[in-house]
C-alpha cells in the first residue's frame, strides 16, 4: 500500500456474527412486544353492573374472581387485582377504561 491510499474496510467473519446477533436481538424484541391475548371483560348483565370501574378499582372483580368467589382466577394467574391492565372493557361501556 502506498502512502496516499487508504485501505477500504471489508467485513469479516466476526462482523457477520456481530450483525447476526444484533438482528436476532431486534427480532426477539419486536416479536415479544405483540398484542396481549387476554380475554376481554364479558359484555353481559353481571359485568355491566361494574362497568363504571376504572383502573385500580377492581375490588368488585375480586368478589367473584377471588379465591372464594364463584369463578376464581385460574391457577397461575397474577394476584395483583389490576384487572384492567390486561383485560379490556367493551367499547360501548360508559367511561370504559381502555
Amino acid at each position: 500500500m502506498s502512502d496516499g491510499q487508504k485501505q477500504s474496510w471489508r467485513p469479516g467473519k466476526r462482523d457477520a456474527i456481530f450483525l447476526a446477533i444484533v438482528a436476532t436481538v431486534v427480532l426477539v424484541l419486536v416479536l415479544g412486544t405483540s398484542e396481549r391475548t387476554t380475554k376481554d371483560v364479558p359484555n353481559d348483565e353481571t359485568h355491566l353492573a361494574v362497568a363504571h370501574l376504572k383502573k385500580g378499582q377492581t375490588q368488585r372483580c375480586m368478589e367473584c374472581h377471588g379465591v372464594k368467589g364463584m369463578r376464581p382466577q385460574p391457577k397461575g394467574h397474577i394476584k395483583g387485582g389490576q384487572c384492567f391492565q390486561c383485560h379490556v372493557q367493551p367499547k360501548d361501556w360508559k367511561d370504559a377504561s381502555r
